[in-house]
């Protein structure tokens, strides 16, 4: 793997951000050249578009204060736990 291999756990954690757009060149460079060799990522991003299809968009006000904070808990929960 070289420096600027992508691995799955990191295209998870910027798939957000490349649907909406926001991933610098170099990022996104690395996030699709990813894609072309791994078929596991390509279904998730492929279930991820089609959740977003389905579910329309979200935005932050769309859940309430405790939803939110219960959310990032079990995100922040999620990342620290080792791999």
């Amino acid at each position: 793997m070289t420096v600027s291999d992508m691995n799955c756990n990191e295209l998870v954690e910027l798939v957000t951000d490349y649907f909406e757009e926001r991933l610098p060149a170099t990022e996104r460079e690395r996030f699709e050249a990813h894609l072309v060799t791994c078929h596991g990522c390509q279904n998730y991003l492929a279930q991820m578009q089609q959740t977003m299809r389905l579910t329309g968009k979200l935005s932050e006000e769309s859940f309430t204060p405790e939803a939110q904070h219960e959310l990032l808990r079990v995100f922040r929960d999620w990342k620290a736990k080792p791999n």
